[in-house]
């Protein structure tokens, strides 16, 4: 292993570790395979053999993950293997890591959790902010502002973007107590009979009572990766809602729109994408119902937080923003512990381009 090799192994996993969300999958599912091969739980040619931990590492990696972040990776499997593909870490780049790894008792694994703890530590930033926030004082684009300025969570803005779109949207469907009735017509009364077991089971409905009247709610998709087109929330009366804050071309907006199986879209996005996004529609016909940009989310909050009915809804928009954030964002409580059981915190120190001082 020559020095450049050593360098250039490093510049792939800086690499992929910038492109990270909070979460560190990937990062994280690298430094188990490294931790498996050092005490000799992964005894194989790291070159020749990827399918022998190319499944078990995402084993490996969300056993770690449950118990810092009680959150393991939905990507699709295809998404996930991309990381041993050319443009992230291939078995030659990760055979160079597993030897600085074994030469120096752990330093590349400690390493990774070190830029895995100090995300965390702007997620404690940005919690504790969310935590002393007022209905007075709280301001979205300073929020949303926050993730703009930190190149170490930048990469989680569309997340960021898409909590504070659904807290405001959950909180305003709420307080609007808006109700949807699911009923049958009269005629097909002989049809609901026949599949009375069908219509009760899913609908909620049979024929002695036709019609119930449900509170309207709107939903998240949940945690989605970067890879991800797809649908970001959907309501119980209708519409689809997609929230969007990275740039968009017009060949992505098209890609969007094409799998959504809906009648009726709502696009969220940054006021510089309406156009592109207005384009797409147009050529779409009735498909996309209408399009939400940030300024108008920020007029909302504004409303929300110190108009005329902030007593009624400012605390309660406020409070759902905070909950979406935990979801999102988790925070773990327990790797301190977990660093230590690893002996990270012991470690001497070497002379290896990996090293970091202690956090």
């Amino acid at each position: 292993m020559t020095s450049q090799e050593l360098l250039n192994a490093k510049r792939s996993l800086d690499n992929l570790i910038s492109k990270q969300r909070v979460a560190f999958y990937k990062p994280i599912q690298i430094a188990e395979i490294l931790y498996r091969a050092r005490i000799g739980e992964l005894k194989t040619n790291i070159h020749a053999d990827l399918e022998s931990y190319r499944n078990p590492s995402k084993k490996w990696r969300d056993v770690v993950t449950i118990r810092l972040i009680d959150q393991v990776s939905t990507s699709s499997q295809k998404y996930q293997d991309n990381l041993f593909e050319g443009n992230a870490i291939p078995p030659e780049t990760l055979a160079v890591l597993v030897k600085e790894n074994a030469k120096h008792q752990g330093v590349v694994e400690r390493y990774i959790y070190q830029q895995f703890w100090m995300r965390q530590q702007r997620i404690v930033r940005l919690w504790d902010l969310l935590q002393v926030a007022t209905v007075e004082k709280f301001d979205l684009n300073e929020f949303i502002e926050e993730f703009v300025r930190d190149k170490h969570i930048k990469r989680s803005i569309d997340k960021a973007y898409e909590i504070v779109v659904y807290a405001l949207f959950n909180t305003l469907v709420k307080h609007l107590n808006v109700k949807v009735t699911v009923s049958t017509d009269p005629t097909r009364s002989a049809v609901l009979k026949k599949f009375e077991n069908f219509a009760t089971l899913v609908l909620g409905i049979d024929s002695a009572h036709s019609s119930v009247i449900l509170d309207a709610k709107i939903y998240r998709a949940g945690a989605t990766n970067a890879a991800d087109r797809g649908l970001d929330m959907w309501a119980n009366f209708g519409p689809v809602v997609q929230v969007k804050h990275l740039t968009l071309s017009e060949e992505l907006a098209e890609d969007i729109s094409d799998q959504i199986a809906a009648d009726r879209v709502i696009i969220v996005c940054k006021d510089d994408d309406k156009e592109i996004v207005e384009t797409i529609s147009q050529q779409l016909g009735q498909k996309i119902q209408g399009i939400i940009v940030q300024s108008q989310l920020a007029k909302w909050y504004e409303e929300a937080l110190r108009g005329e009915f902030s007593k009624l809804m400012g605390d309660d928009l406020l409070n759902s923003l905070r909950q979406e954030f935990r979801n999102e964002f988790p925070y773990s409580t327990k790797f301190d512990q977990f660093y230590k059981e690893r002996k990270y915190h012991n470690m001497s120190k070497n002379k290896s381009v990996f090293w970091l001082d202690n956090q």
